[in-house]
C-alpha cells in the first residue's frame, strides 16, 4: 500500500496543465482570476482522465476481495498503485463538484463577463447574470419538468442525496448528447487525416484551403472593425472634455490598440457634421461591447493567418525539397539559429514523418475500430463482446495491475483527444481558438475550460460502462468505482438511466458512417460553411486563391529581406558604423481601417503599390547621407 503512483500523477498533471496554459495563454496580460478558473479547470479534467485508471485498478481489487470473502489479500495482489479506501472517495468529491461548479457557474460568468459591455464592474456583473440566465433558461425548464414528473410519481421523496444524483446525472445526459457526435465525426476524421498527411500534396492542398478560408476571414473581421471605428469616431466627435460621457467615451477610446494606426485619427475631431452622432450610455454600451469582440475577432484571424502562412511556406518547402539530391533541407526563409542540420532535417520532413504519420494513422483506425465495436455491444452482458471489458478482465484474472492502468489512460486519453479536439474543429465555433506562443485570448481560454469539464465527466462514465464497471449496465456487477459513487445514478427516472444512457451511445455508428461518406461536409458546404471536398469545384477555387495568397505573401517577405541585405552589405562595403547613420523611420502604412472622405485620398487608397507614400512628406525626418547615397 503506497500513495507513491497518486502523489506523483496529482504533481505531474498539475505540472501539465500549468505547461499547456502557459503555452497558449499569457499570464503577464491576462486576468489573474481567469488564469486561475482555466487552470483549475484544466487540472481538475486532466486530473480524472489519469487517475480513473488507478479507480479501475482499486476495483478489479476490491471486487476479488469481495468475490473470495476475504479482508487480508491472501490470494488477491494488491495494486501497487493502491491507496487506502477513504482517499480516492474524497478526491473524487473534490475534484467532480467543482469541475461542476466552475464549468456551469463560474466560467460563463466570468465568460459573459469579459465580453459586457458596460463600464462598471455592478454593470458587467448584471450583464453577465443576465446573458447567462438566457442561455440557461432552456435547461431550468428541463430541471422544473423534470422535478415535477419526481414530485407527482407516487412512492419517490426528494433528499438531498437524489438532487445532487439528478443535477450529476442531467450534466452527464447534456455532455454525453455532445460527446456522441463529437466522436462519431472524430472516430473516423483522425485516423483519416493522418493517412491522407502522409500522402504528399494532399496537407499542402488542405494548407492553402485553409489559408483562402482564413484570408476571407481575416478581411471581413478588419472591415467589421473599420465601421465600428467610424462609428466611434463619429462619437467622439459629438463628446467634449466636460461632456457627463466623456469618462465613458475615453475608455471606449483606449481600448483601440495603438498598432492599429488610427487612435489618433479616433480622437481627432476631424469627422464632419453631417456623419456625428451624438451618444447615450446604452449606445456607447453596444459600441464598447461590438469594439471588444470585433478587436477579439481581428487578433484571432491575424494569428491564424500568421499561423497558417508558415505552415504553409514549410510544406511547400518540404514539398520541393522530396526530389532533392544532396539530401539537404532548403528553406525559403532559413532560419537564423536552425535546430538541426539540414542533412537531419530532409531525413527527417521528408521520409520519417511520412512513416509516423501513416504509423498513427493504423494506431488510430485500431483504436477507433475497437470504441466503435465496444459502444455497439458493452450493454451484452453474456457473451462479453466489448473489447475493452475483454481485456480488462483478462488482465484482472492476472492481476496485471499494471496493464489495466496502461489500457485505460490509453483508452480515455483517446477519447479525450477525440472530442476536444473536434470542438476545436467546429466552424460553427470558430470564433473561438487556441493559438500557441502565449496568443490565446482570455475568452478562448475560459471556452476551453467549459467545454473540457462538461465533456469529461460523461466520457469517463461511458468509457466505465464499456469496460462493464457500471452496476446500470451490469446488473451482476459486484463492485463500482469510487468515482461512480459520487457521481451517482439517475435511479429516479428509469427512462435515463436504464435507456438513454445505455443504448443512445450506439448512435456513435450513424455519425460515423456519415463521416467516412462526408455527408456532414456536404451539409455544411451546401449551408454556406464550405468544407474540404475532393470533388467540390469550389474547394479547388479556394486552392487555387490559396496558393495565390502564399505567393504575393512571399513576395513580399523576399523583397523586405532583400532591402535589409542590401542595407547590411552597404554599411559593411563602406565601412560605416550604424551609429553614423540616422536610418529614417518607416513610413506609416495605410493598414486599411480608415477611410478618408475625400475622393482623391480613396483612389489613392485603392492603389496598392503607392501605398507606402500616404504620409505626408512634412512629418518625415531630414534626409542624411542614407538616403543621399
Amino acid at each position: 500500500m503506497t500513495s507513491g503512483p497518486l502523489i506523483t500523477e496529482v504533481v505531474l498533471t498539475f505540472c501539465l496543465a500549468a505547461f499547456i496554459l502557459y503555452k497558449y495563454g499569457d499570464w503577464k496580460r491576462q486576468n489573474i482570476l481567469v488564469t486561475f478558473g482555466v487552470l483549475i479547470a484544466w487540472y481538475f479534467s486532466f486530473l480524472i482522465i489519469f487517475v480513473l485508471p488507478l479507480d479501475v485498478s482499486s476495483t478489479v481489487y476490491r471486487q476479488c476481495i469481495n468475490l473470495h470473502n476475504e479482508t487480508q489479500n491472501n490470494s488477491c495482489k494488491v495494486p501497487w498503485s493502491h491507496v487506502p479506501d477513504n482517499v480516492l472517495p474524497n478526491l473524487w468529491r473534490v475534484v467532480y463538484w467543482s469541475s461542476q461548479v466552475l464549468t456551469w457557474l463560474l466560467l460563463p460568468l466570468m465568460q459573459s463577463y469579459a465580453k459586457a459591455g458596460e463600464f462598471t464592474v455592478k454593470g458587467k456583473l448584471k450583464s453577465a447574470l443576465v446573458d447567462n440566465a438566457i442561455y440557461y433558461g432552456s435547461y431550468l425548464f428541463i430541471c422544473g419538468v423534470l422535478l415535477i414528473y419526481i414530485a407527482v410519481k407516487p412512492g419517490l421523496h426528494l433528499d438531498g442525496q437524489k438532487l445532487k444524483a439528478i443535477a450529476s446525472s442531467a450534466s452527464n445526459t447534456w455532455g454525453l448528447l455532445l460527446l456522441v457526435g463529437l466522436l462519431g465525426y472524430a472516430l473516423v476524421d483522425i485516423p483519416r487525416s493522418f493517412w491522407l498527411s502522409a500522402t504528399p500534396g494532399h496537407r499542402l492542398q488542405l494548407a492553402y484551403f485553409k489559408i483562402a478560408k482564413v484570408s476571407a476571414d481575416k478581411c471581413e473581421a478588419e472591415e467589421t472593425l473599420e465601421d465600428i471605428l467610424e462609428s466611434i469616431q463619429s462619437m467622439k466627435s459629438c463628446v467634449t472634455h466636460g461632456d457627463p460621457l466623456y469618462y465613458e467615451m475615453k475608455t471606449v477610446i483606449d481600448k483601440v490598440p495603438r498598432d492599429l494606426n488610427i487612435r489618433n485619427k479616433v480622437q481627432s475631431a476631424g469627422a464632419h457634421a453631417d456623419s456625428m452622432v451624438s451618444p447615450t450610455l446604452k449606445s456607447l454600451v453596444r459600441i464598447h461591447q461590438q469594439l471588444i469582440r470585433a478587436l477579439h475577432t481581428s487578433k484571432r484571424t491575424a494569428t491564424q493567418w500568421k499561423l497558417a502562412m508558415e505552415k504553409v511556406v514549410l510544406l511547400e518547402d518540404v514539398q520541393r525539397n522530396r526530389n532533392s539530391r544532396d539530401h539537404m533541407f532548403k528553406h525559403t526563409f532559413p532560419n537564423t539559429k536552425p535546430l538541426i542540420s539540414p542533412t537531419i532535417e530532409w531525413y527527417w520532413r521528408c521520409i520519417i514523418e511520412d512513416y509516423i504519420y501513416r504509423g498513427f494513422g493504423i494506431i488510430c483506425a485500431i483504436l477507433s475500430t475497437a470504441v466503435v465495436w465496444s459502444e455497439l455491444t458493452f450493454f451484452n452482458e453474456s457473451p462479453v463482446l466489448s473489447l475493452f471489458a475483454l481485456f480488462i478482465s483478462g488482465f484482472g484474472d492476472k492481476y496485471d495491475y499494471f496493464s489495466i492502468e496502461l489500457l485505460s489512460t490509453i483508452i480515455i486519453a483517446y477519447l479525450c483527444f477525440c472530442a476536444y479536439s473536434t470542438v476545436l474543429k467546429i466552424r460553427v465555433l470558430n470564433y473561438y481558438y487556441l493559438a500557441p506562443h502565449h496568443q490565446t485570448d482570455e475568452q478562448s481560454l475560459i471556452f476551453s475550460g467549459i467545454m473540457l469539464c462538461r465533456l469529461t465527466p460523461p466520457m469517463c462514465l461511458n468509457f466505465l460502462g464499456l469496460i462493464h464497471m457500471d452496476s446500470h449496465i451490469i446488473k451482476h456487477q459486484l463492485m463500482e468505482t469510487y468515482y461512480t459513487q459520487v457521481m451517482g445514478h439517475m435511479e429516479v427516472v428509469s427512462i435515463i438511466s436504464d435507456g438513454f444512457n445505455i443504448y443512445f451511445p450506439m448512435v456513435v455508428l450513424a455519425f460515423c458512417l456519415a463521416t467516412y461518406f462526408s455527408l456532414g461536409s456536404r451539409l455544411l458546404s451546401f449551408i454556406g460553411f464550405q468544407q474540404f471536398l475532393d470533388d467540390d469545384e469550389l474547394t479547388t477555387e479556394l486552392i487555387e486563391e490559396g496558393r495565390e495568397l502564399v505567393n504575393r505573401e512571399k513576395r513580399r517577405r523576399q523583397r523586405s529581406e532583400e532591402t535589409a541585405e542590401r542595407r547590411r552589405e552597404y554599411i559593411e562595403r563602406f565601412g560605416i558604423g550604424k551609429q553614423n547613420i540616422s536610418v529614417p523611420a518607416e513610413p506609416v502604412i495605410n493598414s486599411g481601417l480608415t477611410r478618408d472622405s475625400t475622393s482623391r485620398s480613396n483612389l489613392l487608397a485603392a492603389a496598392e503599390p503607392i501605398a507606402d507614400y500616404q504620409t505626408d512628406y512634412r512629418q518625415q525626418p531630414p534626409r542624411n547621407l542614407f538616403d543621399d547615397i
